[in-house]
């Protein structure tokens, strides 16, 4: 006796901008079902699933997480990659984990709840006073996230090139918070030393030497992806359309992408 079954999910895209304050809170959040599950079985099964129940992340953070749309770039990423995923964001130019914290709109998204994970982000933070503020506002912040059963990771950047020379120290901050908390450490700044290491002639840096080029968000991602999900991300595409009211189009060379990859594997799963 012959029999099987199919399941066929869609995709729902959603984007919003609300203000609060005079400063500008965007989200986006992509929600991924299933695409397609076919299996057939003669006697004895052989079926695989994929869980239908998207992850959700919040990222807080500042324009770091905001250049390109890195939230959109890591639920697109998902969505090529068949893993289910939301993602939402509050970001705030400049902003610090206790400018987030006084703000109050970043405490505010957490208190709805159904997050799966609460990404945070500040500065550099490579300063021993930067490093003892993280440390305090990722307690503050990881409390809240506790309380409706969420789990805290915290997004390593890197600092500007003009202080290189910093990114020991800014390792040393970010690990440092993760391990107060029992959290997450998605080392994104690690990972361009990485990438570095394989191609000195990887341009990372936006033209402002602090804030990434779309390879720097695109290997950021790849590293955010890899970490959540404890997979490899090889076969992420190389060119990835975030959702959102203004989607930009990122597409990175395929040798260049090649190399990224390398790089976020050396991360580890």
């Amino acid at each position: 006796m012959e029999s099987g079954f199919s399941r066929i999910g869609a995709i729902r895209l959603k984007a919003d901008a609300t203000y609060n304050g005079g400063h500008q809170v965007r989200s986006a959040v992509w929600a991924i079902a299933l695409v397609a599950i076919v299996a057939s079985w003669r006697g004895a099964s052989d079926v695989q699933t994929i869980d239908a129940a998207p992850r959700r992340l919040l990222f807080v953070g500042n324009s770091l997480t905001a250049a390109h749309d890195l939230p959109g770039v890591v639920a697109a990423m998902a969505a090529s990659l068949g893993w289910p995923l939301e993602c939402e964001r509050v970001t705030f130019d400049g902003y610090s984990l206790e400018d987030h914290w006084n703000e109050g709109s970043a405490r505010r998204a957490i208190a709805r709840g159904g997050w799966s994970t609460v990404v945070l982000q500040q500065g550099p933070s490579a300063l021993p006073e930067s490093r003892t503020l993280l440390v305090e506002y990722v307690r503050r912040f990881d409390a809240d996230a506790r309380r409706i059963g969420a789990r805290t990771a915290l997004f390593m950047v890197w600092p500007a090139s003009a202080r290189q020379s910093d990114f020991d120290g800014v390792k040393t901050s970010y690990a440092s918070a993760a391990r107060a908390v029992n959290g997450l450490l998605l080392p994104a700044g690690e990972a361009w030393q990485a990438a570095w290491r394989l191609d000195g002639r990887m341009s990372l840096y936006g033209p402002d030497g602090f804030h990434p080029a779309p390879s720097g968000s695109y290997l950021a991602a790849l590293v955010i992806l890899q970490r959540l999900f404890g997979r490899s991300v090889e076969r992420a595409p190389t060119t990835v359309t975030p959702g959102g009211q203004r989607p930009v189009r990122m597409a990175i060379p395929d040798a260049d992408a090649a190399v990224l990859k390398r790089a976020a594997a050396q991360m580890g799963w």
